[in-house]
């Protein structure tokens, strides 16, 4: 995977500045609470929504545990369809594979659908060394493009501007990308959506090349999908006489019957819609309609590593959805950009590690960027556990940092910046192996705990500066089960049996003496 956002520092610093900005804070709360309430009431719609969801999880794992045999399955499809398909091991790779695909056209501009893909491996940035122009044609994406800006969401990449924001941004930058904004441009939706229409509109008309990403890849038929809200899809996968389309391999589906599955789920989960807008839906090329050429650039990008693990490779299940970000309470304080990544939020926390590794100091904070509150898991429409999967990459980072491999042997390279908390845990493994050190050990802290501080020294105190720490009690447990006789002595006396009634034992000696009787059954047995 690419680099991290230049300049990023590691995700405490940049949340704790993050946080300080009240403006974005009231744009976070405002939008993400927006959004779960609606995403809350279109699920609350559908009786079986359970169950959908766990249809999503087993249909992406199975396609997961084969996903070797649905790839070749869906290259054959593409290939019989009329469309090539590409294979990139990383993002150079598929960067170079895109660049030299426009170059053949001898354009030099593109427009772009909404691509989280393209983002990971900086095509945009790429092209534009070459001397090609990428637009983006999504509305939020065209305002992070016009404001020198970055992604902050997976939905909505602009969730951290307010529309006064994006007024000024549409005044002082559309006229330097092609149409300028309207003179006496204010900020009401329906306004500043009409000058990014008509901004578009001429690039849409004038584009040759058109380059997307991909929601799903059928692999039965080779059909591609794209769902989105606002039609500039529509117009760049149907306008464009060349189609350029970068998919992670993890987008397949087996088949039109699993499609429909997520054609439920995503959208309720995303846009808190019964069904998208614009579904686009394109098999290989046709002569009377649509692009005349089209390129599928398969990209692993870090992908099969992730694959590899039993416990992480569960976030490839992912189907960008969002709702993970909408209800974690660190997401809506800190914002997107704190992740250093264009995956941010609870799933970016695990899959921007897995991707990109954990030997930069921002990949190895991001499994810790989170309360393990469980939110998103309860709304994730593929019950992807987020919390066990940031549990597991933190004993990774903890305990050993990067795998390096010579030839057929791996070995640990020790994670940096966590020596305390492994010299802790040996300490504990250690105490917790000897009873008679760890009794010891009970006694000496409960005999001293007057002199115990209330907050922890050193880097401890990132910790402690905002809770106290628990006192230890008066008496260890192992002393205090010993003088009460485990427990017993502070039992209340049990209750006591009531003595039956004379008459009660009388007809209990009648039964005794009669034996047992026959139970009647009605007709019809």
């Amino acid at each position: 995977m690419s680099g991290t956002f230049v300049g990023m520092p590691a995700f405490p610093t940049a949340a704790r500045e993050a946080v300080g900005n009240q403006t974005l804070r009231a744009n976070l709360r405002h939008a993400t609470h927006t959004i779960r309430d609606k995403r809350a009431r279109a699920v609350a719609e559908l009786d079986d929504w359970a169950q959908l969801r766990e249809a999503g999880k087993r249909i992406k794992d199975e396609t997961l545990r084969h996903l070797d045999r649905h790839l070749v399955r869906l290259e054959e499809s593409v290939t019989a369809a009329g469309g090539t398909v590409h294979w990139a091991a990383d993002a150079d790779e598929a960067n170079r594979i895109v660049t030299a695909l426009v170059k053949d056209t001898g354009e030099t501009e593109v427009v772009k659908v909404k691509s989280m893909a393209t983002q990971e491996i900086g095509l945009n940035e790429a092209l534009e060394a070459e001397g090609i122009r990428a637009y983006e044609t999504d509305l939020a994406e065209l305002i992070v493009q016009l404001g020198k800006d970055r992604p902050s969401h997976i939905l909505v990449p602009a969730i951290h501007r307010n529309r006064g924001e994006i007024r000024e941004i549409f005044a002082r930058e559309m006229s330097e990308w092609g149409r300028p904004a309207p003179e006496g441009l204010t900020d009401t939706p329906a306004e500043l959506a009409e000058a990014a229409r008509l901004h578009l509109r001429e690039k849409f008309l004038r584009a040759k090349v058109g380059v997307s990403g991909a929601n799903f890849m059928v692999a039965e038929t080779g059909t591609l999908v794209v769902v989105e809200s606002e039609g500039n899809g529509r117009m760049c996968l149907t306008l464009p006489e060349t189609l350029i389309s970068v998919v992670g391999i993890e987008k397949t589906v087996p088949t039109w019957q699993d499609l429909e599955v997520f054609l439920q789920t995503l959208p309720r989960s995303s846009t808190a819609e019964r069904m998208n807008p614009y579904t686009s839906m394109w098999t290989g090329t046709s002569e009377q309609d649509g692009p005349r050429t089209f390129h599928l650039v398969l990209l692993d990008n870090g992908r099969s590593d992730t694959l590899a693990d039993e416990v992480g490779r569960q976030a490839l299940r992912c189907i960008r959805c969002s709702a993970c970000l909408n209800v974690c309470p660190v997401y809506e304080r800190a914002g997107g950009h704190a992740y250093g990544s264009v995956y941010p939020g609870p799933i970016g926390a695990i899959l921007s590690p897995q991707l990109r590794g954990t030997q930069s100091e921002i990949d190895a904070s991001l499994p810790y960027a989170s309360s393990l509150c469980g939110a998103c898991y309860e709304v994730c429409p593929v019950a992807i556990d987020i919390p066990e999967v940031l549990v597991h990459l933190r004993e990774r980072v903890v305990q050993g940092g990067e795998v390096t491999r010579h030839g057929t042997k791996a070995t640990l390279r020790p994670a940096k910046g966590h020596a305390a908390e492994r010299a802790a845990m040996r300490a504990a493994g250690w105490a917790f192996g000897r009873p008679g050190a760890l009794r010891a050990g009970q006694r000496l802290a409960s005999a001293t705990r007057r002199l115990h501080p209330r907050t922890l020294p050193g880097p401890g105190r990132a910790w402690s500066g905002t809770r106290d720490l628990p006192q230890v009690p008066a008496e260890p447990f192992r002393d205090w089960w010993r003088r009460t006789n485990g427990g017993r002595a502070h039992d209340p006396k049990p209750p006591q049996k009531p003595q039956p009634t004379p008459e009660t034992q009388k007809a209990q000696k009648t039964q005794q003496a009669q034996g047992p009787q026959k139970t009647q059954r009605g007709g019809g047995q």
